[in-house]
């Protein structure tokens, strides 16, 4: 009786598994909350750079096979040095999908590369207004700030990047010296 007992629950397991409901996947927004989380508590630049990768990943992510094929040939066309052809995909990929933030990042280092200073800070600021989470945005953006003298405007940039990764030690030394500068010397 017994053996019949256990046979039947084996039988039966399969079905009782399929019933249990199951839990959703995490979404893409729990996905970057945990990454950010585990972010803020990396224990070296190491750990971070893993952890800032599989944001990017993310960031990455478009949504659509046409813009992930458009993004995807602009890449193999920096790689052979084709910029002129990169350029032309990223400009398609701003034209049809506007709100795809890492669009307008892709853009802004092609202008910055092409020494289009002003379209490179409108294209950053543009990733920021669709992605508040950019960290590599506020970082690049503040740059560009610093380097026309807006110190206050950069100081202002290079810390809200390091509130979203805390482990970026460039920007470290950039918030030490501007804060100096922008702020004086504390007591």
């Amino acid at each position: 009786m017994r053996r019949a007992f256990l046979a039947f629950l084996l039988l039966l397991s399969p079905l009782l598994a399929e019933a249990a409901p199951k839990k959703p996947p995490p979404t893409t927004e729990q996905r970057l909350n945990q990454l950010f989380g585990d972010l803020a508590k990396a224990e070296d630049e190491e750990d971070a750079n893993a952890i800032e990768g599989r944001i990017q990943a993310i960031f990455l992510q478009s949504g659509s096979p046409t813009i992930d094929l458009l993004m995807g040939r602009a890449e193999v066309a920096l790689k052979v040095q084709n910029v002129d052809a990169a350029r032309k995909l990223i400009d398609a990929v701003t034209r049809i999908a506007p709100k795809y933030a890492e669009g307008w990042h892709r853009l802004a280092a092609l202008q910055a590369q092409a020494k289009d200073d002003r379209g490179a800070m409108i294209s950053l600021q543009k990733t920021i207004t669709l992605n508040p989470r950019h960290f590599t945005a506020y970082a690049e953006l503040a740059s560009f700030l610093e380097d026309y003298g807006d110190k206050p405007g950069a100081l202002k940039l290079y810390r809200k990047a390091l509130a979203l990764d805390p482990k970026m030690e460039e920007i470290q030394h950039s918030v030490r010296a501007l804060t100096r500068e922008v702020e004086g010397e504390g007591i």
